[in-house]
């Protein structure tokens, strides 16, 4: 079975609070490995190295559990990718962070961040909305960075909409094929996607 990702950042928790989090990487590994309708209780608690009744003592259901990877995955991403604009007014500058961090992230983040990105149909309806919308804030930021660079002249996509779709779902593609044993750090996927990105925008030098 794929090692889980991490899914919050280090800190001082509770014996229940490191059970739910134990839950939680152990039901990201599994929805990684086997799909989450492929995914049974019994495989989340063995992940997790407890019994299967843990599982709903925590958890209202599987569904929950993705909810919970799902959104905290893609806040993950935003907070990045704004970071990553408001380092500089640059919109080349901006693109270049932006998408280095989108493809950094999903390489190293790549057993999450497969759950992340291809199990949003398993998700309830008011749940699927929610993460939707923080992927609309993410292309938002894009956009944005785009259009300014557009306006500036340093950028002659003919087809801004398309060159976006282009450049997130090639990133997004990292988590599948990615491998931590692989020939590509996360730091070389990040750099060449990067350049990539600018191409895809017609950057003109």
């Amino acid at each position: 079975m794929a090692k889980p990702s991490r899914v919050a950042d280090a800190e001082p928790l509770s014996k229940s609070e490191q059970t739910r989090r134990r839950l939680l990487e152990g039901a990201m590994a599994s929805f990684s490995e086997f799909g989450f309708h492929g995914t049974s209780t019994r495989h989340i608690a063995a992940a997790a190295g407890m019994s299967p009744a843990a599982v709903y003592v925590h958890y209202s259901s599987k569904e929950e559990l993705l909810y919970r990877i799902s959104r905290y995955g893609h806040e993950t991403i935003l907070a990045a990718v704004k970071d990553a604009a408001s380092a500089s007014d640059d919109p080349v500058v901006q693109l270049r962070e932006f998408a280095r961090e989108l493809a950094s992230y999903h390489a190293d983040k790549h057993v999450s961040a497969r759950v992340v990105n291809y199990e949003l149909a398993a998700l309830e309806p008011d749940h699927r909305d929610e993460i939707v919308a923080i992927r609309k804030q993410i292309d938002a930021v894009l956009a944005e960075i785009l259009a300014r660079g557009i306006e500036r002249g340093v950028f002659a996509t003919p087809d801004p909409s398309m060159a976006a779709v282009s450049i997130v779902g090639s990133s997004i593609d990292i988590a599948r094929w990615f491998r931590d044993d692989g020939a590509w750090t996360s730091a070389d996927v990040g750099e060449f996607y990067a350049d990539a990105a600018l191409r895809i925008a017609g950057f003109t030098t």
